[in-house]
């Protein structure tokens, strides 16, 4: 029931934004969606914000609700009239707007170029915000940053909890929603193979090429799957993970440079094997998760795996370390 409400609390607010926006500073166009009428942020104030970006076509770039980890950050002094920093400042706790921020102003006055591939006016912006930490008027900077941090100590600490207790849950539902027939290794590994491949089994001197797609277990709020990262191009540009500067196609990896569960699961298939992996998060990123990534504290994780290829090193020669994927590539330790 929850998360309904979150579904269509986000849909709510994209049909209420198509229409009734207002000129801002710098030409910036925004439309106050709700107010709760409490004092406004400013330049310092510390926020916790959900948001949702998306472009003109309205397909969906990043969202907090997508990752259940709203942001917290200060906001920083504004760089040009029209920025982000000014569009929150014409809100308050509790308020909920959409912005549409010109990517030409961002490029001119950020002095990083536009990318050629981007071809909206707009980046647009659904926002709620949750909280306002503000300092109060003579109040030491020292004593603002503790308390701030205090708070949002707590509220993050309660935020992992939530998840660490979901966790086994949305384990159990994406087995049960995908109809899979799971097996399950002695570390708690969950696997099915969809093709075994080859009796060759990879070794930690050897160099795998693999095709993978990696997922959350909770669906987006449009119903699509969580992908986070994949090596797989048409999988990339259905998803809104397309990245023009990424080289797609089998993947180079070594054993021993990746979460434990990407590890074990990898070593049950041999070449031409394809194997769906759902890993726990002990076996992943456990209670720190990978925020750089999306992924928050106690995310359990699936992937598709391919094996394509197991490139044995030469009698007597040291390999070299197959390159490690950067993040947002979930492998990576």
């Amino acid at each position: 029931m929850k998360k309904t409400l979150v579904i269509l609390f986000a849909a709510s607010l994209g049909l209420a934004a198509c229409n009734n926006f207002k000129k801002g500073p710098g030409g910036i166009m925004y439309q106050i969606i709700k107010t709760e009428g409490k004092p406004k942020i400013v330049e310092g104030d510390i926020i916790k914000i959900n948001a949702v970006q998306k472009t003109e076509k309205d397909s969906v770039t990043s969202s907090t609700y997508d990752i259940q980890q709203p942001a917290v950050f200060p906001v920083s002094k504004k760089q040009w009239a029209g920025d982000i920093s000014d569009a929150l400042q014409l809100l308050a706790e509790g308020d909920s707007a959409t912005f549409k921020i010109n990517l030409d102003s961002m490029a001119k006055y950020s002095k990083q170029a536009k990318p050629v591939t981007q071809k909206d006016k707009y980046i647009i912006f659904t926002v709620k915000i949750e909280k306002v930490m503000h300092k109060e008027a003579g109040e030491a900077d020292s004593t603002f940053q503790r308390k701030a941090t205090d708070f949002f100590k707590k509220d993050f600490q309660a935020t992992v909890a939530k998840h660490k207790a979901a966790e086994a849950g949305k384990i159990k539902n994406f087995i049960e929603d995908k109809k899979l027939k799971v097996q399950t290794t002695a570390s708690g590994l969950q696997y099915v193979i969809t093709a075994p491949g080859d009796a060759q089994r990879a070794t930690p001197t050897d160099t795998i090429m693999i095709n993978y797609t990696g997922k959350l277990l909770t669906k987006k709020s449009d119903g699509k799957e969580n992908i986070f990262d994949t090596s797989v191009l048409t999988v990339a540009k259905e998803s809104g993970k397309f990245n023009p500067m990424a080289q797609y196609g089998p993947r180079p990896f070594t054993l021993g440079r990746a979460i434990p569960g990407f590890d074990e699961g990898i070593q049950l298939i041999g070449k031409g094997g394809k194997i769906t992996l759902i890993i726990p998060s002990k076996l992943g990123y456990g209670e720190g998760g990978m925020p750089q990534g999306g992924i928050t504290p106690f995310s359990p994780l699936a992937f598709d795996v391919e094996i394509t290829d197991i490139k044995k090193a030469k009698p007597g020669a040291v390999p070299a370390a197959a390159p490690v994927m950067t993040p947002p590539s979930a492998p990576t330790k």
